[in-house]
């Protein structure tokens, strides 16, 4: 079929001012140099529908569109979560 494996994304949802988003980002940003996967973050502030969903859980941490972490991130269990989506990718080209 000539399907080529997409990399994992990882999502990080933050808000202006928010101490937890700016820890959490940093966080992603070193397991990112560490463990390569495709990056997006995505400020909530402004956006209505974003706000309605994401705002009372910040910083929301998803794995190709799986709510992963909320409020902090471990690294030793993103790692493992990581790990698990890349495996899933790599049985879906098989």
């Amino acid at each position: 079929m000539g399907d080529v494996p997409q990399t994992v994304r990882v999502t990080v949802y933050h808000g202006e001012g928010c101490h937890l988003c700016e820890r959490a980002l940093a966080q992603v940003r070193a397991l990112r140099a560490e463990l390569g996967f495709a990056f997006e973050a995505v400020a909530i502030d402004g956006d209505t529908e974003l706000e309605a969903h994401y705002r009372e859980w910040l910083p929301v941490v998803e794995i190709d569109g799986e709510r992963a972490f909320v409020y902090h991130v471990h690294e030793d269990a993103f790692r493992r979560r990581l790990s698990a989506a890349q495996s899933a990718r790599s049985e879906e080209t098989l």
